[in-house]
């Protein structure tokens, strides 16, 4: 029994095929080899075609198709991971209205910030668990003030996992985890937010029918199926943002239990069973893949926007002819502390965990008689990891103070000196998994499905690669370093 995960990403679509009985990957693929375009018609906005990304799961399963490694007709169900806070817009007809405006879009902070103030920041926090921000809430908003007569026509808003999960079953559905994250969830009251409807003036027609993550989301249509190559009515099983589903992926589903990635944007997720918050909403409490009304399961949110995105910027201005598996090997060529050269990784919109500030990427203290690519690789790897230790420092004050962290062993933790370095900065071991967003989708589709008896046996079979420990290298000067750069630059940009 086979069962596919289609994890949207911002730049690239992947999907995986797995044997529900080994828990093995039988085939993967990703589509497009080069990073989809964001568009961004203003400074500070960021948006992206749902159609792009329906075409890109298209070509993305065709091409775990044509390795030939399995009989698509023995796919039993289907998980979908996206991209959280998205904001997508159709008609009754389910024809897009608009591009979707994307998690890094910042151009709703303020009115999130009105928002916040006009309900009341202790309601806000104790209720929705967030400030309503520039989350999807905000953007519908926008859209409403911004684009009246599109906003006129909206029949269902959705996420963009959610419009997928359309595209294949012709049915729109919801979860109080994709509420929740686009800060529409009421966590006291256990529904829709009569703050938010209330105060943006929304219609709560606008709802799909709310189910539970692990369900069935809809049944693959008989004219998809062919187009597919599947069996039509196989069920969506699973739906979830991609870091529920990251935490997901490496079993991470207990309260105090902790996942990282380090992807286009650099997350920290803990899982709690207390409605918690940020006092300043720095960092995000949305609901957890198996949270129930009955039984409370958060996940405590650190983003860092822009960490795999910086890492693409700089390889392109600064390493077009190396891979970066290349770039990780001059990294290490340059010593600790990359000899005064310092990076704050913050360009890829307004950082929640900065309260909102756009700060943008800033390279101090360079020496143009001393510092070369390899300082630049590695002042970027300190960079991302000093960020990090500012993000988890920020947990810590909210209550949250884990003892090891789980992550795949992907993207910027490819890189030995990255991970060495994010563990010297956070004081934290971290156990590396062999993960991947899809591949977690596609398990969790196994679960919703009842293929699986539950998590437990979804995941028996994963085995840790790895374990980082804090080295005797002595970090701390670096941080401090930085941390007050940052602290300047602050209160430069306020």
């Amino acid at each position: 029994m086979l069962l596919l995960g289609i994890d949207i990403g911002t730049s690239s679509v992947k999907v995986s095929i797995v044997d529900a009985g080994t828990q093995k990957t039988v085939a993967t693929a990703q589509y497009p080899d080069t990073e989809s375009p964001i568009g961004s018609l203003q400074p500070g906005w960021a948006e992206q075609s749902p159609d792009m990304w329906w075409e890109q799961a298209q070509q993305a399963i065709a091409l775990c198709h044509s390795t030939q490694k399995y009989d698509p007709l023995d796919i039993s169900a289907i998980g979908i991971a996206y991209q959280m806070h998205g904001l997508v817009l159709v008609d009754k007809d389910q024809k897009l209205l608009r591009d979707s405006i994307i998690w890094c879009d910042s151009r709703a902070v303020e009115i999130g910030q009105q928002a916040f103030d006009a309900i009341g920041h202790d309601q806000c926090l104790s209720h929705l668990l967030n400030s309503p921000g520039n989350f999807t809430a905000s953007k519908l908003a926008w859209v409403k003030q911004n684009e009246p007569a599109v906003y006129e026509r909206i029949d269902k808003i959705m996420l963009p996992g959610d419009y997928i999960a359309m595209k294949l079953s012709g049915e729109v559905t919801t979860s109080i985890a994709a509420l929740s994250e686009g800060v529409f969830f009421d966590f006291v009251n256990n529904e829709l937010s009569k703050d938010i409807i209330k105060h943006y003036g929304f219609s709560e027609s606008f709802f799909p029918d709310i189910q539970p993550v692990f369900s069935n989301h809809g049944g693959v249509l008989a004219s998809v199926a062919r187009q597919l190559g599947l069996k039509a009515g196989i069920p969506i099983a699973y739906k979830a943002g991609d870091q529920p589903n990251n935490a997901l992926s490496l079993n991470v589903l207990n309260p105090g239990e902790v996942a990282a990635t380090a992807g286009t944007s650099g997350v920290i997720y803990g899982v709690s069973d207390q409605l918690t918050y940020d006092l300043q909403s720095r960092v995000n409490t949305f609901a957890h893949v198996n949270y129930t009304k009955q039984q409370k399961s958060l996940g405590v949110l650190l983003c860092i926007n822009g960490t795999g995105s910086l890492y693409r910027w700089t390889k392109n201005l600064f390493g077009s002819a190396v891979s970066y598996n290349q770039m990780n090997e001059l990294a290490t060529k340059a010593p600790l502390g990359s000899d005064g050269l310092r990076i704050l990784p913050f360009g890829n919109g307004a950082e929640r965990m900065l309260n909102n500030e756009l700060v943008g990427v800033h390279l101090h203290h360079i020496d143009l008689n001393l510092h070369g690519q390899a300082h630049i690789f590695r002042a970027v790897q300190e960079g991302i990891a000093c960020a990090f230790r500012y993000g988890v420092d920020i947990m810590r004050e909210n209550g949250m103070n884990p003892t090891v962290i789980r992550a795949g062993k992907a993207n910027l933790f490819l890189s030995d000196l990255f991970a060495q370095t994010f563990v010297n900065a956070t004081g934290i071991p971290v156990e590396l998994y062999n993960n991947d967003g899809s591949v977690g989708a596609a398990l969790g589709a196994g679960i919703g499905a009842g293929i699986f008896s539950s998590a437990a046996e979804a995941f028996k079979h994963m085995e840790r690669v790895q374990l980082i420990e804090p080295s005797s290298t002595t970090f701390e000067p670096v941080y401090q370093e930085w941390k007050a750069l940052l602290i300047k630059q602050l209160s430069i940009s306020k």
